[in-house]
Parts: C-alpha cells; sequence; structure tokens
C-alpha cells in the first residue's frame, strides 16, 4: 500500500482505480434501471480500501434538521472528509426512515467519491420541463381496510416528490424511497403513478 501523506492524497488515488457505478437493480414495476447503494459500494469500497480508507454513516443533527453523515477516513493520517445529507422522510414510520437514510448514504458516497450512474444525465436540472400532476378517483376502503383520506394522501404525497424531481438521478432516488407506499396503493393509483413516472422521465430526457 502507498503511503500518503493525507485523505485527499489517498482519496485521488483510489478515484483513479474507480469506474463508472452500474445500474444493477430493476425497478419491474417501472420497467427501470437504477444505481442503489450497493451498486455503489460495489464500485467505491475497493478502491478506497486498497488506499486504506474506510467510509462510514451516521445520523446527525443540524439545527431541526437531521442529516444522514457520510464519512471517508484514512486511518494512517488520522484525517477525514465528510458529507451532511438531508433526511427527508416520505412516511413517517422505520420504513420511511430507512429508504430515506439508505438514499441519503448513496449520496454522501457518491458526492464524495466523485463516482456517478453510467449514463447519468446532469444537464436534466439545466432547465425545467412541464410538469404533471396525476389524479385518480379512489374507492373508500382498500382490501387492508385503509381509508380513503389515509390512501388519497399517500399518493398525493407520491405525485408531489414526482413532480418535483427535477434530473433523472432524481428519479432514480423517487423509485427508492416510494417504493414502500407504492406498494400500498391501488393497482389504478399504481398505474396512474407509472404513467406520470414516464412522463417525467421523458421530459428530462429531452432536456439538451
Amino acid at each position: 500500500m502507498t503511503e500518503h501523506k493525507n485523505i485527499y492524497m489517498a482519496l485521488a488515488a483510489a478515484q483513479s482505480e474507480m469506474g463508472t457505478v452500474k445500474k444493477g437493480s430493476v425497478n419491474s414495476g417501472f420497467k427501470s434501471k437504477y444505481a442503489d447503494l450497493a451498486d455503489v459500494v460495489a464500485t467505491v469500497s475497493p478502491a478506497l480500501n486498497a488506499q486504506g480508507i474506510a467510509f462510514f454513516h451516521v445520523p446527525a443533527s443540524q439545527g431541526d434538521q437531521w442529516v444522514m453523515r457520510t464519512v471517508l477516513a484514512h486511518g494512517a493520517t488520522d484525517t477525514q472528509v465528510s458529507c451532511d445529507v438531508p433526511l427527508i422522510i416520505g412516511k413517517n414510520d422505520m420504513q420511511g426512515y430507512k429508504s430515506a437514510s439508505t438514499y441519503a448514504k448513496r449520496i454522501g458516497l457518491e458526492s464524495l467519491t466523485g463516482v456517478a450512474p453510467e449514463d447519468d444525465d446532469g444537464n436534466a436540472a439545466a432547465k425545467a420541463a412541464p410538469r404533471y400532476m396525476p389524479t385518480v378517483s379512489v374507492a373508500p376502503l382498500d382490501a387492508n381496510g385503509k381509508s380513503n383520506k389515509e390512501i388519497k394522501e399517500a399518493y398525493e404525497r407520491l405525485s408531489r416528490m414526482l413532480v418535483n424531481c427535477s434530473t433523472l438521478d432524481d428519479m432514480e432516488g423517487w423509485l427508492e424511497i416510494s417504493a414502500d407506499d407504492r406498494d400500498n396503493l391501488p393497482e389504478d393509483m399504481h398505474e396512474s403513478l407509472r404513467g406520470a413516472y414516464k412522463r417525467r422521465r421523458d421530459e428530462l430526457k429531452a432536456v439538451v
């Protein structure tokens, strides 16, 4: 192992060994591929570890905002760098927290190492495309006994999150953090979100 004077030199050496993150996960319902946390870890971990760099994630607070802190630490020089990503929880339970924290960990690790998913379209954020808010009618109760209000609120929350996506990477994140909620929606709502997802994705791909 090469000796480095600090984390920055060690990270530079590690980056030279990192490739593009492969989109190894598939969302069957939305017919799309995306890079999840495991894909990012598989790309960066060998190169980081080879240069004596460890990485870890810890929840932290910044005022009233909870964040997920990702840290790269170089043990030989006792130097480190870190990145804080806000924890935006779509559903206030442990499933919602897990989805948000997993996505935040991925963003933090990508940010610190500089890697990006293959075919990532950074130009999509350059300008806003027209956005559509899907609408759908709902029955009074679903098969699990959830009320009309609960179902509609979940659907509208996912719709708002979707129309606020401004990059293709945001779309991937939406797929991850909305998965549990989408699975609990009636089929007509799921189909409506699928259509809205495809339209928004096509809009962002068309942005040059």
